[in-house]
């Protein structure tokens, strides 16, 4: 069969909870949806509430708290939350990757310290973060072995490859500005077999997909991931992979509208972006630096951007016209959605309202 690309779209909303709230536990959410981008406190937060029916909040702060969901560097080099499971595969995953983009980097070498010390000095935070610390305590440390090594520091080289998670400390999102972190023991694997696992994670969540698609996800080599899909068991359609045994939902599926939080991992799963933003508008939500705002979903496209407004309510922007009836449906998600932030910060992602002057906005309403 050849996927059509209203099939594709279906099938990402359905693997991400987003054709409908499913009733299921907390660590079942995470596990389905395979990895939830966690840079803003708040998002894993918004991310559930999405895709759960009757999420509670208190229950992820639980989880971070017992680290049953860990929030670590991982895919592309940034914060994701993941199950516990999930994290050791995918470290070990990532690990060559994230090791090579800072101890390769001029910035490293201009440190004028070798991987070796490097590694040594390793040894060294990670016994002293067996129990949490804060990024000052363990740069005073890092200070202690090796000096003034100039900016941006060897912390900002070991942290993104350290087998390390952040822990909560308070705030309305369980991690507040000051960070502390964690070293968590995981148990070797073999660095090819973790890395087809992880694959086969994605396509979990994410199928089908493609190689560019996967390397997108990811940031690693295609060669690698090649590799590592020649020891997997999957299905292939041409250019696309997936797992066996998973269904396709019928294209004319009815996919309800949806406000995404910011950096959902649906807008930034694929290298072709289209299967949930449209072309036109990726560089709209998209910023140059990296940025993904917080999007509309209506009938499973991203259609405009979403903000609290300052003066109670949701402040939505449309990129093109929408039915009566859409915006109706997006007052009702709206509505939910400005009660549950009501209940903990009502203006969530404030500092990066900067992105909203100059959107070529259609239409605009305070829901």
């Amino acid at each position: 069969m050849t996927y059509t690309a209203r099939q594709l779209n279906r099938a990402t909303l359905e693997r991400q909870m987003l054709l409908e709230r499913e009733p299921v536990d907390l660590l079942t959410a995470v596990d389905k949806v395979v990895a939830i981008q966690a840079q803003e406190p708040c998002s894993p937060y918004i991310a559930l509430w999405n895709r759960m029916s009757g999420f509670d909040p208190a229950d992820l702060d639980e989880a971070f708290a017992s680290g049953v969901i860990r929030k670590a560097t991982l895919m592309r080099i940034t914060l994701h939350a993941v199950t516990v499971r999930d994290h050791e595969v995918f470290h070990h995953a990532m690990l060559p990757a994230l090791r090579a983009s800072r101890l390769h980097d001029k910035r490293f070498k201009a440190m004028g310290l070798t991987i070796e010390r490097a590694d040594e000095v390793l040894r060294h935070m990670l016994e002293f973060a067996a129990e949490p610390r804060t990024k000052p305590e363990l740069e005073a440390l890092l200070h202690s072995h090796v000096g003034d090594v100039g900016e941006p520091g060897i912390w900002w080289a070991l942290a993104s490859y350290a087998p390390l998670v952040r822990m909560p400390t308070g705030g309305p999102w369980s991690y507040g500005p000051k960070l502390s972190f964690q070293t968590v023991a995981i148990e070797p694997r073999e660095r090819m077999a973790a890395l087809a696992e992880m694959l086969r994670r994605y396509l979990t969540g994410f199928g089908p997909a493609t190689i560019p698609d996967m390397n997108q996800f990811t940031m690693l080599p295609r060669t690698s991931i090649r590799q590592a899909l020649e020891l997997l068991d999957l299905v292939r359609d041409g250019d696309y992979y997936d797992v066996p045994n998973r269904t396709i939902p019928d294209e004319d599926t009815p996919a309800p509208p949806r406000l995404m939080a910011m950096w959902d991992s649906t807008l930034l799963a694929y290298a072709d972006r289209s299967r949930i933003i449209p072309h036109e508008y990726r560089k709209l939500v998209i910023r140059n630096n990296g940025d993904t705002l917080p999007t509309l979903l209506v009938d499973g496209h991203v259609a405009g951007v979403w903000r609290p407004n300052e003066n109670g309510g949701i402040e939505a922007s449309a990129f093109h016209a929408l039915s009566e009836d859409q915006w109706a449906d997006l007052a009702e998600e709206a509505k939910a959605l400005h009660k549950f932030l009501g209940d903990r910060e009502p203006q969530v992602y404030r500092r990066f309202n900067r992105w909203w002057t100059g959107l070529p906005v259609e239409q605009h309403r305070i829901l």
